[in-house]
């Protein structure tokens, strides 16, 4: 009977090798692992950093948004009430600029008789935003209330009398702005 040996190195040198082998490996792959750990942190901190970075992005949005709102609602009060009885009909053309639906149709039905007791009285009135505010914004609506400090003279009183008149008005987005959709004199 014989005994087969295999061919190689004896089981020493065959383990001496194994374990070179073995720390060369571990020698490689510690640059891969500390790469692979890098990407991960990356990865990890990238992910709340972009959803900050969106999140800052609406809130910019929103802002512009209700600032843009906010300086219609403040024309619009102005345009309300700055008016003179010699360009009522130019007057009355600024304010139609910047309404739309319901608001729009009952100022444009009624602008003619206004303009007749404007010249009638030869009225003029002079507005000045105090204060403004929104009370209200979506997407395509926003409410505001506006503070107006207005000087009325008519033909035959020589002093303006002022009054403060707070204006409800209700915008609605229009194309790439907001116009006036109905408005409210609150008490």
């Amino acid at each position: 009977m014989s005994v087969v040996t295999s061919p190689g190195p004896p089981p020493a040198v065959a383990l001496e090798h194994r374990c070179a082998d073995s720390a060369a490996e571990k020698h490689r792959s510690a640059p891969l692992r500390a790469t692979l750990f890098g990407l991960a942190v990356v990865v990890a901190l990238a992910a709340p950093l972009e959803w900050f970075g969106f999140r800052v992005h609406l809130a910019g949005q929103a802002q512009a948004r209700q600032g843009q709102a906010l300086r219609v609602a403040r024309q619009v009060a102005l345009n309300l009430t700055t008016i003179d009885w010699q360009h009522g009909d130019s007057d009355v053309h600024r304010i139609l600029d910047s309404a739309t639906g319901k608001f729009y149709n009952d100022f444009a039905e009624r602008s003619k008789p206004f303009i007749e007791v404007l010249r009638q009285a030869k009225a003029t009135t002079v507005g000045t935003v105090t204060e403004a505010g929104l009370e209200s914004e979506t997407a395509d609506t926003a409410q505001a209330l506006v503070a107006v400090s207005v000087q009325t003279s008519n033909g035959g009183e020589p002093d303006p009398m002022p009054r403060i008149w707070r204006i409800r008005i209700t915008l609605e987005r229009v194309d790439d702005g907001f116009k006036a959709a109905k408005v409210g004199f609150v008490p």
